[in-house]
This record gives structure tokens, sequence and C-alpha cells, in this order.
């Protein structure tokens, strides 16, 4: 176990059945963290959750069914989680996927409104849900995964980096709370923070076996952005708060 910034936290992953999921679980568990996945896929979040727990043996792991697009149900998650482990110190948020088109004005608006559930509106309802008990805690973050895609738009990209960057607008607003807060509270600056670490894309095993030849340039393996998320505790508050974390290439 851990005994650094994340020994015996307690950590909320959002989309935790995804491969990005998969590997933050397994490398905050191998931190100390006591971490709380939940995902809309309860096959693939039993698989996630089994295999973090069977690497650390003895790290505590649970795995929760959850619809982030139910506000009332991701607060049920967020106060659960509260209740039972004592505290929350972070949030991470990885519900992704992606739509695009081959042309700007080939761009459906069907792929916003699914974009836009799944990109923004997790977003919203998890930093609802989690904002003050992050607040509560001494080394509370949310962690928002975004895209490069989000600073320099392309042509087929409409709908993705405009929910991308809305989800981002959102998160910085978080930020702002925590800020406010942390003065309030009579502190220098914020105590807790929301940030947010921005990949071209994210790649993983699998991929690499399906597509052997592709080079998957500038992306993101799972398990260094699982290494890029233990990192957000290793920092303060005031260091994270309202900052993008380029682990790839500022446009």
């Amino acid at each position: 176990m851990g005994n650094g910034a994340l020994s015996g936290a307690v950590i909320a992953v959002a989309g935790a059945g995804g491969p990005a999921g998969r590997a933050a679980l397994l490398r905050l568990a191998e931190a100390g963290a006591t971490v709380v996945g939940a995902d809309n896929d309860p096959e693939r979040l039993s698989e996630a959750v089994d295999a973090a727990r069977y690497a650390q043996g003895g790290a505590t792991v649970t795995g929760e069914t959850v619809d982030l697009l139910d506000l009332q149900a991701t607060r049920d998650w967020a106060n659960r989680t509260e209740k039972e482990f004592g505290r929350v110190d972070g949030l991470v948020h990885l519900v992704g996927g992606w739509r695009g088109s081959e042309t700007f004005i080939k761009t459906s608006l069907d792929d916003w409104d699914f974009l836009e559930l799944l990109l923004i509106r997790t977003v919203q309802h998890t930093s609802l849900a989690f904002s003050e008990a992050l607040q509560r805690s001494d080394r509370g973050r949310y962690v928002l995964i975004s895209a490069a895609g989000a600073t320099k738009p392309t042509a087929g990209n409409a709908a993705y980096a405009a929910a991308k960057a809305a989800s981002e607008a959102w998160t910085l607003a978080m930020a702002d709370y925590f800020r406010k807060a942390g003065i309030a509270e009579g502190a220098d600056g914020p105590t807790s923070a929301a940030a947010i670490l921005v990949v071209k894309a994210l790649v993983h095993d699998a991929m690499r076996a399906d597509r052997p030849n592709a080079k998957f340039a500038g992306f993101t393996d799972v398990k260094d952005l699982a290494e890029a998320i233990v990192g957000v505790w290793d920092k303060s508050a005031a260091e994270v708060n309202g900052k993008r974390l380029w682990l790839t290439e500022q446009p």
C-alpha cells in the first residue's frame, strides 16, 4: 500500500469500467487509496474492480452501477460513499465517448445530442453531487480528463470539441468555487481543487493489438494517464486548481 498523498484517501471514479477506468482503479489502489468505481455497465465494472482487487491484495476497491445522467442517482452515490467511508477526497471523471464526421458541413446534430449527455451532463452531475464533500476534504480533487481538440477544434470534430470545451468551462467554474471557499475559510487560496488533464487521445494494449502497425503518435497510454491522475494529489491545491495539465503537446 502507498504511504504518499493518497494513502487512506477515498477516491470515486466515474466511468470506471473502460480501459482508462481500469488503469485508474489499479493505480489509485496501488497508491493506497480506497477506490469507489461507478459505471453504467455492471459486467464491465465488475471485471475492472476484480482486476484492481486481485492486483492489489488487501486494497478496498468497490463498484456500483450508477446512472450518471440522473442527478439524484449521482447525488445518492456521493452521499452513500461519504457515509460509508467517512470522507470523499476525489472524483476522477473518466466518462468518455467520441463521434465525428468527415467534414464540418456533414456534422450531425444527433452527435451533439449524444455527446452533450455523455461529456457535459455527466460532468455537471458528478461535480454538483461531489463538490461539497470534496470541499470538506483536506485534499479534495475533482479531475476531468479532456482533449486537446477543445482548445484547437478540427472541422470534423465540431460536436466533440464543443462538448469538451463546455465540460472544461464547467470544471473551471468549480475551481473558482473551491478558490472562493478556501478564502472564505481563511486560507490564502483553495484547499480543494478542480483540475483538467488534457490528452490528444488515449491508447491501451487492446488497441495496439488490434492495429499493430499504427503509430498512435501523441496518444497517451491509459497507464500514463493513471499515473498523471495520482500525480494531481502530489501537488498542492493551489498548484492544480483551475489548471489545464497537458499530457500532450499544447496547441
